[in-house]
């Protein structure tokens, strides 16, 4: 054996405990480290070493190059993107995924055990938020990646109509994609899919402060296409103010015409977790598919995502995903294996940490991060207003608070001030959007750490750079 990697081999013990110190002095600091830093320069070595110089020699280099680089974005005041924190359970699962190095791909036989841990990963994330045993899932890197796996059986339900299997021939009828307020990643997939990221068809939003659909007007669209098959994309808590669509309206709809229903629930879904909440989302088990992060509000380390789809479309999931043309993996006919209902041949054990959060916190503790976060995002809100000058463009209907400053003329140019202050400071990092055309600043409340002490903080922050 090469020499450096037996050195390795033989100190792993010590070297694994090195990199855990390593680990848990950035947790246990997580609080006081910066959440953005200002001038990221890194100096990397231009050449790649001809004798590597072994683990613990390689973890020196990268704390001397890297460390003071690392920002919390992790921990209690990083809300710019729906990011949730890593719980220790999460933490522990997603290392040991590391370790065993599985795919979880279940195919005659072989990877049963990490398949089967999938499967009932599924099963206890489809009981957390309270949706029938008919859907079925796996998991995908992220939102994206689960919207296009949704996407892709939409795709397929769609040529269905028209008697053509869009996998084998390709697409070759006009398809109509419906939506009101739709996600970035679902615009991606709909280009990735070649259905088109501007071939859709608008549906007002309801009257008043609101991004949800109207559904009178969806239905009036659907009557217009009724001679098309239509893919309806809907939300189950928008970007900016986590506006949901009304669900059961909407399943109520597909009793009269016959549209294929996807809704991107990437963290709204969450709302389900809690009785306070889980109204948000009545009717949503009607919908043939859904998207839903884990690596937001169940805080898991990047990257996870599951999608799930009603089993009814087991046999266009199959036909849009099946490895049709390689005998090693199986024949997709009789074999069960995810390979053959998502987009990946190759991935990692990603339910491990989601299985260990679940086992370890269970339904009560991710009830408690959902509502504390909530609470903590309504308090929030309410001192902003009474303290600062900013004000609310919409009201706070979970976690993600959208703002802007009250009075200003040049708005854009102000908030951009703030958000450089901000990033000077390292202390809160929040980002900025826009509201119907008005320019605003977002703050997205998913992690398990974040407390009020985190929220005087960012409101101290705020006054400061404003």
């Amino acid at each position: 054996m090469h020499n450096t990697l037996q050195n390795d081999l033989d100190n792993l013990d010590y070297l694994l405990s090195l990199t855990k110190d390593k680990a848990a002095a950035y947790l246990t600091e997580i609080n006081e480290k910066p959440v953005s830093i200002n001038n990221v320069q890194v100096t990397i070595p231009i050449n790649l070493p001809e004798n590597g110089i072994g683990l613990e020699d390689t973890l020196k280099a990268f704390y001397e190059q890297h460390q003071d680089k690392i920002v919390a974005s992790s921990g209690p005041r990083y809300w710019g993107f729906v990011t949730g924190g890593t719980t220790p359970a999460a933490i522990a699962g997603d290392w040991l995924s590391a370790v065993f190095d599985q795919n979880p791909q279940g195919i005659n036989g072989a990877g049963d055990v990490s398949a089967n841990i999938e499967i009932q990963t599924i099963s206890w994330l489809i009981q957390l938020f309270g949706l029938p045993s008919y859907f079925k899932g796996g998991f995908v890197t992220g939102a994206t990646m689960s919207n296009f796996t949704c996407l892709a059986v939409a795709r397929q339900w769609a040529g269905k109509q028209k008697g053509i299997d869009i996998a084998r021939e390709g697409i070759k009828t006009e398809i109509k994609i419906l939506t009101a307020t739709p996600h970035s990643s679902a615009i991606k997939s709909l280009a990735m899919l070649g259905l088109g990221s501007s071939n859709i068809i608008t549906i007002k939003t309801v009257q008043g402060n609101r991004e949800a659909m109207d559904t009178a007007d969806l239905a009036t669209k659907l009557r217009e296409n009724k001679d098309f098959p239509v893919i309806v994309i809907s939300s189950g808590g928008t970007l900016n103010t986590v506006d949901f669509d009304d669900m059961q309206a909407i399943a109520d709809l597909q009793k009269r015409y016959p549209f294929y229903w996807h809704i991107d629930a990437a963290f709204g879904a969450f709302a389900a977790c809690s009785e306070k909440y889980s109204h948000l989302l009545d009717g949503w088990q009607f919908a043939d598919s859904i998207t839903i992060d884990c690596h937001k509000w169940l805080n898991i380390p990047y990257d996870s995502a599951i999608y799930l789809v009603h089993e009814k479309h087991a046999a266009l999931q199959l036909q849009t995903f099946q490895n049709s043309n390689a005998p090693y993996l199986g024949d997709p006919a009789t074999d069960f294996s995810f390979l053959n209902f998502g987009p990946e041949n190759s991935r990692r054990l990603r339910a491990l940490p989601a299985w260990f959060a679940l086992q370890a916190y269970g339904r009560n503790g991710f009830r408690w991060i959902v509502e504390n976060n909530i609470t903590l995002a309504n308090q929030f809100a309410q001192l902003l207003e009474q303290k600062t000058i900013f004000k609310l463009t919409a009201p706070t209907r979970l976690n993600v608070v959208c703002f802007t400053i009250e009075g200003e003329e040049n708005k854009s140019s102000k908030l951009a001030s703030v958000l450089e202050k901000l990033k000077a400071s390292g202390k809160l990092f929040i980002s900025p959007t826009a509201y119907k055309g008005t320019p605003c600043l977002r703050a997205a409340l998913v992690n398990w750490r974040t407390t009020e002490e985190d929220i005087l903080i960012a409101i101290d922050e705020l006054i400061k750079a404003s």
